[in-house]
């Protein structure tokens, strides 16, 4: 008797023990910029894992519906979210006066992944061929917003603007209704594998190999969060570069976390653009040199002053405000490149 009482002690202290852990834990909620697709396998990887629980965080990763992660952090529904830093340097400038301003606190993408898109029988080869030629893209695209610094960088003359939605972007320009498309690499050029384009009839002019040097996405973070629980801020990236290491190490384990959340995942397809991602938006020169989740001063203030212009913005974009690089973790636990 006197052991089953201890036993039944033991249990309730675990449990309560347990229970304050776990009541403990500091409630994140995290916005992704799209669908279950290859890319959020970045953050749903260390989240399955419990890296994020281990570092005292309840944190649940959220597709995206209906608005961006800037305006879900910036309405205060969402405390971290991934966007595009161009698209955030233009919510600062046409908006100085919210009470919500996300921050931009590590960099993802060191490249922009936008490229022009178009299959080799339009006779587009190189960028200049797209002077008077039918392109197409959603009104938000990043790279449509952010065409004309690639049309001033390689002599692009006037062309015309289609509008559609998301899902029919490829589509239109598998059918022929369009010439060319602006979009992400790895989710513009598997939608038209998808859609029965061969990959060797697409031609692909990326952003980054034609004078466009902007970042792209980053993680982002309310001010409010920034300001209350800095800690929770520093070990969430931590867990994250954590999980993100082990996902550009191991695409196909991260894959598996991502089937896991979301049993719709089409794990070969999400592999696959995993991988492209890593290759065309994570894994280059930028962020070798550079070094991962972080961007240099000067780079970031050309971008600001090309963002303001290629999106007309009400004022200049405030560089200095957009980014907050003192929450990153160390040097050894960003070093999650892969050895070459």
């Amino acid at each position: 008797m006197h052991k089953r009482s201890f036993l039944k002690t033991a249990v309730a202290l675990v449990t309560l023990a347990w229970g304050a852990a776990h009541a403990a834990d500091t409630p994140i909620k995290f916005q992704l910029d799209w669908r279950f697709e290859g890319p959020a396998a970045l953050f749903v990887h260390p989240e399955q894992k419990g890296y994020f629980k281990q570092a005292g965080l309840d944190v649940t990763v959220e597709a995206a519906s209906g608005a961006g992660a800037i305006q879900r952090v910036a309405s205060g529904t969402h405390d971290i979210g991934f966007a595009d830093l161009a698209a955030l340097m233009e919510f600062h400038a046409n908006n100085p006066d919210a009470p919500i301003k996300p921050v931009a606190i590590m960099v993802i993408y060191n490249t922009t992944p936008a490229s022009v898109m178009a299959l080799k029988k339009s006779g587009i080869a190189k960028a200049s061929d797209l002077t008077g030629k039918k392109m197409g893209a959603p009104i938000f695209d990043a790279g449509r917003r952010t065409f004309p610094l690639f049309a001033q960088a390689n002599g692009v003359g006037a062309v015309q603007w289609s509008t559609m939605e998301p899902q029919l972007r490829e589509t239109m320009l598998a059918r022929g209704d369009l010439d060319a498309v602006t979009g992400y690499t790895f989710t513009s050029l598997l939608n038209l594998e998808a859609r029965g384009v061969k990959p060797e009839d697409v031609v692909v002019l990326p952003y980054a190999t034609h004078g466009v040097q902007l970042y792209g996405n980053v993680i982002i973070a309310s001010p409010k969060l920034i300001a209350e629980k800095p800690e929770a801020v520093r070990a969430f990236l931590k867990a994250f570069a954590k999980g993100a290491k082990e996902a550009i190490a191991d695409p196909e384990a991260a894959i598996a976390s991502l089937k896991a959340k979301d049993g719709l995942v089409n794990v070969p397809l999400e592999v696959k653009r995993l991988k492209l991602t890593i290759d065309t938006a994570i894994d280059g020169k930028g962020a070798r040199a550079e070094g991962f989740g972080q961007l240099r001063a000067e780079r970031l203030g050309k971008m600001a002053e090309q963002v303001a212009k290629a999106y007309e913005t009400k004022n200049p974009v405030p560089a200095n405000a957009v980014w907050n690089g003192s929450f990153l973790p160390s040097a050894a636990e960003l070093d999650i490149l892969p050895k070459k």
